[in-house]
């Protein structure tokens, strides 16, 4: 068996890359599967509205002086 990749053979490498297809493969699969179940829980829907309200005013200075925000 070969331990490096600089001294693997053809067969090896061969090997390396149908192994790193398959778990490409298989990732992309549940991928699909998982994207065309719906269990009725969709991001839109699962969040709240998101309500931010106005707090005082913000004074910044720079080099001019405060400036009122």
């Amino acid at each position: 068996m070969n331990w490096s990749m600089y001294t693997a053979d053809r067969s090896t490498h061969l090997k390396i890359v149908c192994v790193g297809f398959a778990a490409a493969l298989v990732i992309a699969v549940l991928g699909i599967a998982v994207q065309m179940l719906n269990i009725r829980t969709d991001i839109m829907t699962a969040q709240g509205a998101t309500v931010i309200e106005a707090g005082a005013r913000v004074i910044l200075t720079g080099r001019s002086g405060p400036v009122i925000r």
